[in-house]
């Protein structure tokens, strides 16, 4: 069966709309998003740092695995909407089994996040039938997450140190197996110039979700602010730090490398490449909003408190995960590591070891200061490029 003729398939050469209904299926992730910044800011040790990473990169594997069906199936057929709607209810699940995930929900979020995985590779092969071009790439997928799933049952059905290893080989093998192009015995390994994707559609979904994760730094922020009845000075002050952070991240993202990072895989020869290596960054990218949504969280609820250890990793922490990544997405699309990036990670790194002998409010001050200068520099240094661009069309 050829995939020109498929009557589930994107038809081939026509732009990959977002679809209405892959906004509304996003709306459980803002809720995942909620849940993840609200595990971690209950439980910031290290312990509850790994448990969170785990939690999320789930949270991401399900979302974005996905988004990659969404972009070969057309979301606007019946089936399709269909199906997303059976996942997006699975996710929902998932979502509310956050909190207590290592605790006595954890077969539950196991179970419903194997029915993602699985249920729909299941449902795409089926629907492809033998003779696609794409039903050797999801069998090999399949071959993966049965793999992981048997990881992830077996976790829920322990507890304790057991069911946080048999997690992390989980997540290991969804997180690692497109490297190798999910190989298996007798079924080969896939090639990502056979990942016959729509990058600009893909491209999106991936900005779509940068939205979620930094509207829950706006809620965070909006939410403590809400809960001071007689906010201070120093809670406004708390206040319009953390938007123009918020902000900060949101320019740094989207006015410099979004719309180029469209353009780039859509031109690309090998797109399914490109593609793979978003599904890599913005993993640690968005990881940095969320841990910076919990920063804001404690800012503006506690601005006048002591630095503590476990305060100074996430001030720090949010903002350098978030540089760190974002340096990577814009080596993706420019093929260099922005010098900006590198100068504002080591100067987070350099004021780590101060933070404790000031207050939450200077702590949030500083790390802001540093997103902005980022930010600034980075547009300073597009707009001189647009300009001397321009002069030589000229």
């Amino acid at each position: 069966m050829s995939a020109r003729i498929h009557p589930l398939l994107r038809t081939p050469g026509q732009p990959a709309k977002v679809a209405s209904v892959e906004l509304f299926f996003d709306l459980v992730y803002v809720f995942a998003v909620t849940q993840l910044s609200h595990h971690l800011l209950e439980h910031l040790t290290l312990l509850g740092v790994l448990q969170t990473a785990i939690l999320w990169f789930a949270v991401w594997l399900g979302w974005q695995y996905t988004a990659w069906v969404s972009n070969w199936f057309n979301p606007e057929h019946l089936v399709i909407r269909t199906m997303l709607m059976v996942l997006m209810g699975l996710a929902l699940l998932v979502s509310a089994a956050i909190p207590e995930a290592f605790g006595e929900r954890g077969l539950l979020f196991a179970l419903s996040f194997v029915a993602i995985q699985v249920g729909r590779t299941l449902f795409v092969l089926a629907s492809l039938g033998r003779g696609h071009a794409l039903t050797p790439n999801f069998l090999r997928i399949l071959c993966w997450l049965l793999v992981s799933s048997a990881f992830w049952i077996a976790g829920g059905l322990n507890e304790g140190a057991p069911r946080l290893v048999l997690w992390l080989l989980a997540v290991a093998c969804e997180y690692a197996s497109p490297m190798a192009g999910f190989p298996v015995p007798g079924l080969g390994r896939s090639r990502t110039s056979d990942w016959t994707i729509n990058g600009g559609h893909l491209a999106e979904r991936c900005q779509l979700f940068v939205i979620i994760a930094l509207g829950e730094s706006v809620l965070a922020t909006g939410a403590s602010f809400a809960h001071a009845h007689h906010p201070g000075l120093a809670v406004w002050v708390a206040f319009a730090i953390s938007f123009v952070g918020c902000v900060a991240m949101w320019w740094m993202y989207f006015d410099t490398s979004s719309g180029d990072a469209t353009h780039v895989i859509e031109h690309s020869d090998d797109p399914g490449r490109l593609g793979a290596y978003f599904h890599y960054v913005h993993v640690l990218l968005i990881a940095g909003v969320i841990v910076s949504a919990v920063a804001d969280d404690l800012v503006v609820a506690h601005p006048l408190d002591p630095v503590s250890p476990k305060y100074a990793a996430v001030l720090i922490g949010g903002p350098l995960v978030y540089l760190f990544g974002n340096a990577l997405f814009k080596r993706v699309v420019y093929g260099r590591f922005p010098l900006s990036h590198l100068l504002g990670m080591a100067t987070l790194a350099a004021a780590w070891p101060l933070l404790p002998r000031i207050n939450l409010l200077a702590a949030g001050a500083s790390t802001t200061a540093v997103l902005v200068l980022v930010t600034v520099w980075g547009a300073y240094y597009r707009r001189s490029g647009d300009r001397a661009s321009s002069m030589q069309h000229d």
